[in-house]
């Protein structure tokens, strides 16, 4: 009989496209990368301090399946995972929006779908939890929005507006003006925030309140994975260089996020194609000119991408493992047993190209012929176009930031 599960990770791997299950099954390619991913993890578990790191490697060699295999790691450590790509759907110079689709790809540890709703629907006004968020809420953050928002999310009675609060906290921002009507209604009094919210320069506050949301329930942490990172060399010079500096409030270890690791994926190639022939160091200097805060945050994430480690091509060895994990998949899946050892297959598709995930289809493809005729023709899979860093037109004019 074939294995579901078995079908599902070969269809994955046809596909080309990466997903957890692959990144759970085949997790032996490339242990020194994952061997550093996963103590700076486990540091973050058993310190509390948060952490970031890049890494890079080249187009179709196995980033975002690395970070499929730290996913994996993390949630069977008792972590929270939220995995996105970044591109200009959830851009990371703007905070706001970049908190809502990380939100609606949030896993808690061992979850098979999205979202954590369920764990703020369970709090209840007295408990202990709800009396540390709504301290945390009023005194450790840029505003007070959110312990005005929880103390109405506690109180109200009414259906419609504790959804709405509570879609709040996942990136759906109710306004002021109900939540001081709520508040008012619940408490007698009258709500008086410390300073005016806005979404635009306080979206980092979010954040924050969920890696300590996730602390307080007893998670061991919260992991980020930021897939597609180079996407940023193909924004505007202006929101590169913001991209830069809301990156080091994920890179650096005391920008307020609680156990919480980032981990970015970025292609080894934008250092030449967008730091070196954009003049980004230069570019940093000129846009930031008056703000030298943010110039010291988007020259740090520079100098990261420079000296970030290179996922090291596959020896010989890997890639055997790696063929050797596909035959006993393909064997489980369509329940046969292939006529082939992995050295065979290894040298059936050596001419494949270099890219690894050709070179994965094209076993694929070997061992489906090997099955359906018995026999293998040549296996062919076109070549897959390499990324553009376009920037996008200069003057085109950017949509001014609306506030709450």
């Amino acid at each position: 009989m074939s294995d579901f599960n078995a079908l599902h990770v070969i269809e994955g791997l046809r596909s080309g496209v990466p997903s957890r299950a692959v990144g759970e099954y085949f997790s032996e390619a490339r242990p020194d990368m994952l061997r550093r991913v996963s103590e700076r993890m486990a540091a973050v578990r058993e310190t509390g301090h948060s952490d970031g790191m890049l890494f890079t490697g080249r187009y179709g060699e196995g980033k975002t399946h690395l970070l499929n295999t730290a996913f994996s790691m993390a949630s069977s450590s008792n972590m929270v995972v939220s995995f996105v790509s970044l591109g200009k759907e959830t851009p990371i110079d703007k905070p706001y929006l970049l908190y809502r689709k990380l939100a609606a790809s949030t896993y808690l540890p061992g979850a098979a779908q999205p979202g954590f709703r369920a764990r703020l629907d369970e709090l209840t006004s007295g408990s202990g939890l709800a009396g540390a968020l709504l301290a945390y809420a009023a005194k450790e953050l840029e505003t007070d929005k959110l312990y005005y928002l929880l103390r109405a999310l506690l109180g109200t009675q009414e259906e419609e507006e504790r959804a709405a609060f509570l879609a709040d906290l996942e990136g759906d921002f109710a306004t002021g003006a109900a939540i001081k009507k709520s508040f008012r209604r619940v408490t007698g009094t009258v709500a008086k925030f410390n300073r005016s919210f806005s979404k635009v320069r306080h979206g980092m506050d979010y954040f924050r309140f969920l890696s300590h949301l996730f602390s307080l329930l007893g998670y061991g942490g919260w992991v980020l994975l930021f897939d597609e990172a180079e996407l940023i060399g193909r924004l505007g010079k202006k929101a590169r260089i913001r991209s830069y500096r809301e990156m080091q409030e994920f890179l650096h270890p005391a920008a307020g996020l609680e156990r919480t690791f980032s981990l970015f994926a970025l292609s080894a190639s934008y250092a030449e194609d967008v730091i070196d022939k954009k003049r980004e160091l230069e570019n940093v200097d000129t846009v930031c000119a008056d703000d030298p805060e943010s110039r010291a945050a988007a020259r740090a994430t520079l100098e990261a991408m420079l000296s970030a480690p290179e996922l090291a091509p596959l020896t010989r060895g890997e890639i055997l493992q790696v063929l050797a994990r596909i035959r006993e998949f393909h064997a489980r899946a369509y329940d046969w047993e292939p006529e082939i050892s992995p050295m065979a297959i290894y040298d059936a598709t050596a001419g494949g190209g270099y890219l690894l995930r050709t070179r994965i289809r094209a076993s694929i493809e070997l061992l489906d012929q090997l099955y359906q005729y018995g026999d293998a023709g040549e296996a062919r899979i076109a070549e897959l176009t390499r990324e553009s860093f376009q920037e996008d037109p200069e003057e085109t004019p950017e949509l001014p930031e609306l506030d709450m």
